[in-house]
C-alpha cells in the first residue's frame, strides 16, 4: 500500500499522516460503495451476485442475494451481479444490475422495483454506474459487461454502449461513441460531466460540457492512461466539493485537479474498481477486488453532499 504525492496541492487533500486501512475482505469483486444515513456502507460484489453492508464495528452482512442477476444458473466468474449505486432524494438506493440488464430502486426494507430496463423498446446492455443531477435527472452508463460475450453476445440488442439520461421514466441516449463507458460524475457546478472509458486499448477519462437539458457537447479527453505501465482500466470515479476528480484506474485511485493535473495516487494492495466518501464525509472508501479499504481525506466528498438533498 502506498500514497504517492506528485503535486504539492495533494497535501491539502490527503493528510501527510494518512494511511490506507483494510476494513473488510474475502469477497469476489467489490464495487459500488455508497454510504447510508444509518451510518453503514453498502457495496456490491459483481461476481458474487450479492449486495452487502459493512458496519463500523466490522460486521458484514448480506442484503440482497441475488443482487444483480435472477437467473437460475450463475456463470462462473461472470460479471452478472450488482454494480454502481446512488442515493435518491427520498433516501432510496438506485442499483445497477448487470445480469438483469436494468436499474432498480431499493428501499430501506430491501423492496426492489424496476426503474428502467430498455431504450426505445430494446433491452439495455448492463447498466454499470449512475449519478443524479441536483434537479433529479438520472444519468447512467451502459457497457456490455453483464453479457457473456459482451459486444458479440447474441442477446445484445443495442448496437452501441451508451451514456443515458432518464427523462419521464424513459432512457434517452446522450453519448454513443465510447467503447466501454463506465464511471460517471458531475463537477460541483454541474456544467461538466466526467465519464471513464474502461477499454484496454483506450484507457481514458472524458469530460463533456453539459447543458441544462442534459445534452452534452465539446467532448474531450480529460486524462489518458493508455500507455500506463500498470494494468487495469479507468473505472468508478467521484468528485470532491472543490471539483477534484478521484478516479479508480490502473492499479490505483488517481486524484486530478479540475484542470486535469495529476495531483497524487492512492495505491491499495489490490486493483481498485470504485470509491466513495462516508463517515463524516472525509473518509474515502475504496472497493478493490476482494477487499474493502478506506483512507482519511482533508476534503469532503461531493457525492455525500448530494445524498442529503
Amino acid at each position: 500500500m502506498s500514497i504517492i504525492r506528485i503535486d504539492p496541492a495533494f497535501d491539502a487533500l490527503v493528510p501527510r499522516d494518512a494511511r490506507i486501512e483494510k476494513v473488510g475482505g474475502g469477497f469476489t469483486f467489490t464495487e459500488g460503495p455508497i454510504w447510508r444515513p444509518s451510518g453503514v456502507l453498502w457495496f456490491s460484489d459483481v461476481v458474487g451476485n450479492v449486495v452487502r453492508q459493512w458496519s463500523p464495528d466490522g460486521t458484514v452482512k448480506e442484503l440482497l442475494r441475488p443482487g444483480g442477476y435472477d437467473g437460475n444458473s450463475l456463470p462462473a466468474g461472470g460479471f452478472v451481479g450488482p454494480n454502481g449505486m446512488t442515493s435518491a432524494a427520498n433516501g432510496d438506493v438506485l442499483l445497477c444490475q448487470h445480469g438483469n440488464r436494468r436499474i432498480v430502486r431499493v428501499t430501506d426494507d430491501l423492496r426492489v422495483t424496476k426503474l428502467v430496463d430498455n431504450f426505445e423498446g430494446k433491452r439495455l446492455n448492463a447498466p454499470n454506474d449512475l449519478v443524479y443531477r441536483s434537479d433529479g435527472t438520472l444519468f447512467f452508463t451502459d457497457p456490455p459487461y453483464g453479457l457473456p460475450r459482451q459486444d458479440d453476445d447474441p442477446e445484445k440488442d443495442l448496437p452501441f454502449n451508451g451514456v443515458f439520461k432518464l427523462v419521464n421514466g424513459k432512457a434517452a441516449v446522450i453519448i454513443k461513441d465510447l467503447t466501454r463507458p463506465n464511471g460517471i460524475a458531475f463537477s460541483p457546478d454541474e456544467r461538466t460531466l466526467y465519464v471513464s472509458n474502461s477499454d484496454d486499448k483506450r484507457r481514458i477519462w472524458m469530460r463533456y460540457d453539459i447543458a441544462p437539458s442534459g445534452d452534452v457537447g465539446n467532448g474531450r479527453v480529460f486524462f489518458d492512461t493508455t500507455t500506463h505501465e500498470d494494468g487495469g482500466v479507468p473505472d468508478g470515479l467521484k468528485i470532491d466539493v472543490h471539483g477534484n476528480v478521484w478516479a479508480t484506474g490502473p492499479s490505483a485511485v488517481f486524484v486530478f485537479s479540475p484542470a486535469g493535473t495529476h495531483l497524487g495516487t492512492i495505491k491499495p494492495p489490490e486493483d481498485p474498481a470504485n470509491c466513495g466518501w462516508g463517515d463524516d464525509g472525509r473518509t474515502l472508501y475504496i472497493t478493490a477486488e476482494t477487499g474493502l479499504y478506506r483512507i482519511k481525506t482533508s476534503v469532503m466528498g461531493q457525492a455525500l453532499v448530494y445524498s442529503r438533498f
